[in-house]
């Protein structure tokens, strides 16, 4: 695939146990010709690192709105350069933000910059959670505004509950990706 086709995506990561698979996605979408770029929350450098991300994607990586060695921050220009921005975990957390239009952090932030239709989640949380009232309103908010949704899959999540709330597969939000591009 020429430079000039390939597709751009930035791949959000959260602070869940489920991070750990965003690395498998990563590389998968490296070796199917797209560009990848990541961003990481806080949270998220608890369970995976960023070299990590910057050895799978060849790309830099951000955790932070405060890089001063840029012109343009990041987050505007990393949105622009976006054709989807996929949040693998997408936490109740970065739900949250989204739905309620807070950035106050480079991920959040980069999302507020997004078109909505740009933006791909893949939640995982408990079941609880994910079954809360005030998440499934924010889940409402982002599907009336045309955000993506791939999962969440019903099993056992890392706390050892069950029901809906895992993330899905990292092939299964491949495969989610690659039905948005029309492939």
């Amino acid at each position: 695939m020429a430079e000039s086709e390939k597709k751009h995506i930035v791949l959000g990561i959260t602070g869940g146990i489920a991070a750990y698979k965003s690395a498998a996605l990563c590389s998968m979408l490296v070796q199917n010709g797209y560009e990848v770029k990541v961003v990481m929350s806080e949270n998220s450098q608890e369970f995976v690192t960023p070299l990590t991300f910057k050895t799978l994607s060849r790309n830099e990586v951000m955790t932070s709105l405060w890089n001063r060695e840029v012109w343009r921050p990041g987050h505007v220009a990393w949105a622009d350069w976006a054709d989807l921005l996929v949040i693998v975990p997408a936490t109740a957390n970065i739900i949250g933000k989204i739905a309620n239009g807070i950035a106050d952090d480079a991920l959040s932030t980069l999302a507020i910059c997004m078109e909505t239709d740009k933006i791909m989640v893949a939640p995982a949380m408990n079941p609880a959670m994910w079954n809360n009232v005030f998440v499934q309103k924010n889940v409402t908010v982002l599907k009336e505004n045309r955000v993506n949704f791939c999962g969440p899959a019903d099993g056992h999540v890392a706390c050892g509950a069950g029901g809906s709330g895992r993330m899905e597969e990292p092939q299964t939000i491949f495969s989610a990706i690659e039905k948005y591009f029309g492939k």
